[in-house]
């Protein structure tokens, strides 16, 4: 029988809620006013959402709750008394979640829903499933770019009683969930932390070269998503759009309903492609999913702005004033089709600071004259593009007030506070302080030999050439590194080089996620290390580690200095921090489009940046280096005992660094 999975709509606040269930979405995912991954929603209060899933619930629906941040030193307990509310006052069905600290405090708190691993915590190849599972993980959010092969293979390796939910429609990100620090290291605005600035949408120069080299159209699988079908373990088509309004949520969930129960209709296809025009969204692409045509989300020289375009501005001078009089110009478009009372448009383009927003007040027939109500400081341009970005049809409406009905007639519950306490294992003896060296390759003579029982080792990213390079005399000595990304069709690769390292003596490995864990069952006498690319940033997170397995942790950098002094009095295990070095922004696996590696390309603003291809992913850098080492001797004292250099050096080409980062050293991530 052919497998059906659940369509799972997004909804950003009561209508798009009201819309998902009134277009037969069978699961709706949403998020609270706190720990949730897309702070930009307006989100909800466990009292609302008592109401809502009461809603759902009667309609044999279910709700998820995304919780999904990055959670910070002093977030634990705040946490846990929030979900301890959700299971006591709310009964969601599931919770969606980035962060192994936030598993570890719904076990504790006991929990009854599923436990579902969003894409930002990046479980990108099948051997991770079983850690997670063994963790009690129900359901994995497979990464979007993922090939419809590499979809089976997670599929076949899928543990009974563990299901798979995938993308299949909505925003893209350039760089890999989880592996995106832009926003956070150009200001603080961590996408980690549910508040990311785009700065991919912008445009960029390299040489001669204009253009939005990382800005990338919406994924739409649209008819492709029948492929899906027969895949046995892919239990839910998610479509993603949490800052959407209901006119988005509810076409795009009609179309993907049609396209899953008439698989094999044209009619209903044909239908379904002609509603996914009307949605309001970015440009379309398959973007990675079919291997044989491979294909970039990023168009440079395109716009990639949200939205069905409307119509173009015409400015008017202003008239002749008489004495005494102000007149000012007049900003006005005639539209391309009718616009309805209350549409939503945008005027400009998403990454022109200046664009704003305006409501159609009446109806407007088509070709017929809406004047715009231009705010202070904001003056279009004859030509500046508007954008319909939000509808109300008449007919939409209508049904959104009558599922309001049934929603007034819930009766919730009204959340109280709750007590909730944890627990973490006790702290060890700590290790003496060692600083690591992180290389590609080994430097020449007495460097290249440091050992880890100095002060100083040598740590190198593991590799088929530095698997060749290194003595075997060095092997137990270094910090064996692994990736940020492994993806599905580069694991018996990995599989195959880690048994290599550990037969010839490696011991000391640094993994780039927890999931990594999987490659080294059964190895003995070793030091697993949770590296920086893990985002460890609470002490709950650090209590899932070690009972993991690993002997250590290397914390996030994007933490703010408060929160590093705090975490190592709450840990269970020995901690380290990235110092010094060229930290990457981005990693991404999509094709280049328009922008060369080893070559300097620049912001709007300035800023310089480059980037360098390893195996299947671009590393985006900033221009400039990441540089706390000033704060040695006070981590030293607060309790750390693992310091990393990286010493990636930048192409000859990029113009030397003028100055350096404290990352978010100095202020307060939100």
């Amino acid at each position: 029988m052919q497998n059906k999975p659940e369509i799972l709509a997004p909804a950003g606040d009561k209508n798009a809620f009201l819309a998902a269930i009134a277009a037969g979405a069978d699961a709706v995912y949403l998020g609270l006013k706190h720990f949730s991954a897309r702070m930009a929603a307006d989100n909800f209060s466990s009292t609302e959402l008592s109401k809502m899933v009461e809603l759902a619930h009667k309609e044999d629906r279910k709700v998820y709750v995304a919780m999904n941040t990055l959670v910070k030193p002093g977030d634990p307990d705040s946490a846990a008394r929030l979900i301890g509310r959700l299971q006591r006052d709310v009964g969601p069905d599931a919770l969606i979640m980035q962060d192994l600290g936030m598993v570890e405090v719904a076990k504790q708190v006991g929990f009854k829903g599923e436990l579902h691993l969003s894409t930002l915590a990046n479980v990108t190849h099948p051997a991770a499933f079983k850690v997670a599972q063994d963790m009690g993980v129900d359901r994995i959010i497979l990464p979007r770019e993922l090939d419809i092969d590499e979809v089976r293979q997670c599929s076949d390796a899928c543990p009974e009683d563990m299901s798979l939910e995938m993308f299949v429609h909505g925003a893209l990100c350039y760089c890999v969930s989880g592996r995106c620090y832009w926003s956070s290291y150009m200001g603080g605005k961590s996408g980690l932390r549910g508040r990311c600035v785009q700065p991919c949408r912008r445009v960029y120069q390299q040489k001669a070269r204009k253009g939005r080299f990382f800005s990338c159209q919406d994924l739409s699988l649209d008819v492709l998503a029948k492929t899906l079908l027969p895949i046995e373990n892919l239990k839910s088509w998610k479509i993603e759009g949490r800052k959407k309004g209901p006119h988005y949520v509810y076409y795009v969930t009609t179309a993907y309903k049609l396209l899953r129960d008439n698989p094999n209709d044209p009619q209903a296809r044909k239908q379904a492609e002609q509603i996914l025009e009307q949605a309001l969204g970015r440009p379309s692409t398959h973007s990675t999913f079919l291997p044989q045509k491979r294909r970039s989300p990023v168009d440079p020289g395109e716009q990639t702005s949200s939205g069905r375009l409307v119509g173009k501005i015409t400015v008017e001078p202003p008239k002749k004033a008489k004495k005494g009089e102000r007149t000012y110009p007049k900003y006005f478009f005639k539209p391309r089709f009718e616009l309805l009372k209350s549409d939503f448009l945008r005027i400009g383009y998403e990454d022109e600071q200046w664009h704003f927003t305006d409501r159609v007040p009446h109806p407007v027939p088509k070709n017929g004259t809406f004047v715009l109500r231009a705010p202070a400081g904001k003056r279009p341009k004859s030509g500046t593009p508007v954008f319909l970005i939000d509808r109300r049809e008449h007919e939409l409406t209508k049904l959104l007030r009558e599922w309001e009905g049934k929603l007034s007639r819930c009766k919730g519950k009204k959340s109280q506070s709750i007590d909730a306490s944890l627990a973490y294992p006790a702290m060890g003896k700590r290790p003496r302080s060692m600083t690591i060296l992180l290389r590609d390759h080994l430097p020449h003579g007495k460097q290249g030999k440091a050992g880890k029982f100095t002060d100083t080792a040598n740590g190198i990213w593991l590799s088929q050439r530095s698997l060749k390079t290194v003595g075997r005399t060095l092997f137990g000595r270094m910090s064996w590194w692994l990736p940020p990304v492994i993806w599905p069709n580069e694991e018996n690769k990995w599989r195959s080089m880690i048994k290599q390292a550990l037969r010839q003596g490696a011991r000391h490995f640094v993994l780039g996620s927890p999931w990594q864990a999987a490659f080294f069952e059964g190895a003995r006498n070793i030091d697993l290390i949770a590296g920086p690319f893990c985002n460890p940033s609470n002490p709950a997170a650090i209590a899932a580690l070690k009972k993991m397995g690993f002997k250590g942790a290397i914390i996030s950098p994007e933490l703010s200095q408060e929160d590093i002094m705090e975490l190592p009095k709450q840990s269970c295990l020995p901690l380290g921090l990235v110092l010094y070095g060229y930290w990457p922004m981005g990693i991404s696996r999509f094709p280049l489009e328009g922008v060369k590696p080893n070559e300097p390309f620049y912001s709007p603003k300035g800023e310089c940046f480059w980037l360098r291809r390893y195996g299947q992913n671009s590393w985006i850098y900033p221009g400039w280096p990441m540089d706390i080492e000033k704060n040695k001797q006070q981590l030293l004292q607060a309790g750390y005992t693992m310091f990393v250099k990286l010493m990636e050096r930048p192409p000859s080409a990029v113009p030397e660094a003028k100055r350096t980062s404290p990352f978010n050293w100095d202020l307060t991530l939100l």
